[in-house]
């Protein structure tokens, strides 16, 4: 069953919305919202995942087992 919600924006966001969904971005503004709430549900890490994965650096580190790069590219 759809629902209605309502929510209030600045002028110039509205705007930049209605502008996306014009220039083909999206089907409607309803459609842009949806985007943003699968992204955001989809690709978002949990705040437990990331101190997991900063504690296990950290360990990882400790036990020597980094590498000393120059560049970022030197880690590609």
């Amino acid at each position: 069953m759809r629902q209605v919600l309502s929510i209030s924006l600045q002028e110039n966001i509205i705007k930049d919305i209605k502008k996306r969904v014009k220039n083909g971005c999206f089907k409607s503004v309803s459609e842009y919202f949806k985007y943003l709430f699968k992204m955001d549900t989809e690709d978002v890490i949990s705040e437990k995942e990331l101190m997991k994965d900063i504690i296990q650096a950290r360990k990882e580190y400790k036990e020597g087992k980094t590498i000393k790069a120059n560049s970022l590219a030197d880690l590609l």
